[in-house]
C-alpha cells in the first residue's frame, strides 16, 4: 500500500528515488524495536518473544522460506487492540528508529529532492513506522506492509501480501507505471539481499552497508556500494 505526502501528486517527477528502511535509512530493525518494545509493555509474553528471536535467527541463516518466516513473524499481534499496537509504534519511532537515522540517508534525501525527484519508502515495515518516518524526513510516499484489523483488534495476519521481496519489485514497478516514471530512472537504496528483486528492476541501484550476499552481487554488477556510520 502507498500514502501520499505531496500535493503535487499529478506532476510527474524528474524520476524516483526509492529508500528501504531498515538498516538503510535507519541503523536499528524495526520489527526487532517493536517486539523489544511489545514485550517490555506486556503486549508480548516470553514465549512469543524466544519464538520471534528463533525466527530472525532463521531468517538471516536462511534456514527456511524467508516470506513464510516473515508472515510467521507479524502472527504474535494477534488479538492485541489496534490502539495498542499504534501507541507502540508510535512509541518506538521516536524512542528507537528516528534516533538511528543515518546523516549520510538525509543527505541522500535531500540530494534527490533538489533535483527534483519524488523520494519513496519502499519497506517490508509497517504502515504506521513508515508514515512517521516520512512526515519527519519530508518523504513523499510510501509503500509498506500493512496489517489486518478487524473489530478493532490486529489478527495476526497480513493484509494483502507483505512488501518483501518479489513483491517490492512489482510494487516498485506499478508505481514507476502510476506515476509516469520510467524504472531504468530510477534509484533503490537497500542493504539487503532479499531486495535484490528491487535492486535489479532499476537503473541505479545503490547497496548500502550491504550484507555479505548482497556486497558480492553488488561487486559482480558493479553496483554502487555505500557505507553509512553516521
Amino acid at each position: 500500500m502507498e500514502t501520499i505526502f505531496s500535493k503535487d501528486r499529478i506532476t510527474t517527477k524528474r524520476y524516483i528515488a526509492f529508500f528501504d528502511l531498515d538498516q538503510t535509512i535507519t541503523r536499528s530493525i524495526s520489527g526487532r524495536a517493536l517486539a523489544g518494545g511489545a514485550y517490555r509493555k506486556g503486549l508480548l509474553t516470553h514465549w512469543n518473544l524466544v519464538n520471534a528471536i528463533f525466527l530472525s535467527l532463521e531468517f538471516r541463516l536462511k534456514l527456511k522460506d524467508p516470506l513464510k518466516m516473515t508472515n510467521q513473524m507479524v502472527s504474535w499481534i494477534k488479538g492485541i487492540p489496534e490502539k495498542s499496537i499504534v501507541d507502540l509504534c508510535s512509541e518506538v519511532f521516536y524512542e528507537v528508529l528516528l534516533p538511528s537515522v543515518y546523516k549520510e540517508a538525509i543527505s541522500e534525501i535531500e540530494f534527490h529532492k533538489a533535483k527534483d525527484a519524488k523520494v519513496v519508502i519502499l519497506s517490508s515495515a509497517l504502515t504506521i513506522i513508515c508514515q512517521e518516518m516520512a512526515k519527519n524526513l519530508n518523504i513523499d510516499d510510501v509503500i509498506c506492509s500493512e496489517l489486518e484489523v478487524m473489530n478493532g483488534y490486529m489478527t495476526g495476519l497480513p493484509l494483502g501480501h507483505l512488501c518483501y521481496g518479489e513483491e517490492k519489485a512489482i510494487r516498485l514497478l506499478a508505481y514507476c507505471e502510476k506515476n509516469n516514471n520510467l524504472p531504468s530512472d530510477a534509484w533503490y537504496y537497500s542493504d539487503s539481499i532479499s531486495d535484490l528483486p528491487a535492486l535489479n528492476a532499476v537503473g541505479n541501484p545503490v547497496c548500502v552497508n550491504p550484507d555479505k550476499k548482497l556486497k558480492k552481487a553488488a561487486i559482480k554488477r558493479g553496483w554502487k556500494v555505500l557505507n553509512w556510520k553516521t
